[in-house]
């Protein structure tokens, strides 16, 4: 089918050189005063809002929304289409009423997962797939579930992932 489809339409992302090593993929939306740092990705069909924060080396996959005035340090990734939040009583089209999600280092935020307007993600922090933080979740926890709640600590999250690259890299 794809063959006999007109070259001219394209199906695949084109990537958007952004400088200093970071990239976006087309198409995607990147509002005015966003800072961006080194070596980050940004994913077809994301929208990263205005006067967003991003550090080194994040990870924002396609479809994900982060609202307007976010902070994610550094290594921080963001799983596709999840959503990061700005405003507690929405529509309030305020911004002096936003209260922006903060992500701190090396945090994780899974899939189709959604961060509640003023919540904080604390260092080396995961958030499961599909989740929904409603409150701050403390540095050096796994969280999951509506609303999210502890599962366990990242360094228990971290072994059981090493575990299943070893039992993979046995079956190739």
């Amino acid at each position: 089918m794809r063959d006999r489809m007109n070259k001219d339409f394209p199906l695949h992302g084109q990537s958007v050189d952004l400088g200093r090593g970071s990239v976006a993929w087309r198409p995607c939306h990147i509002g005015k005063e966003t800072h961006i740092g080194r070596d980050c990705s940004i994913g077809s069909l994301a929208h990263v809002g205005r006067n967003v924060s991003l550090g080194d080396n994040c990870r924002v996959q396609g479809g994900a929304y982060i609202a307007d005035g976010c902070i994610l340090a550094d290594k921080v990734f963001i799983g596709p289409n999840a959503t990061l939040l700005n405003d507690k009583y929405p529509p309030s089209g305020n911004p002096k009423q936003w209260q922006p999600v903060h992500v701190e280092g090396n945090a994780v935020i899974g899939g189709g997962a959604t961060v509640n307007a003023g919540c904080c993600i604390g260092k080396n922090a995961v958030l499961g797939a599909g989740s929904t933080l409603t409150r701050d979740l403390p540095e050096n926890e796994v969280w999951a579930g509506n609303p999210a709640i502890f599962l366990m600590m990242r360094h228990t999250y971290d072994e059981k992932q090493q575990q299943l690259k070893v039992e993979s890299s046995y079956d190739q």
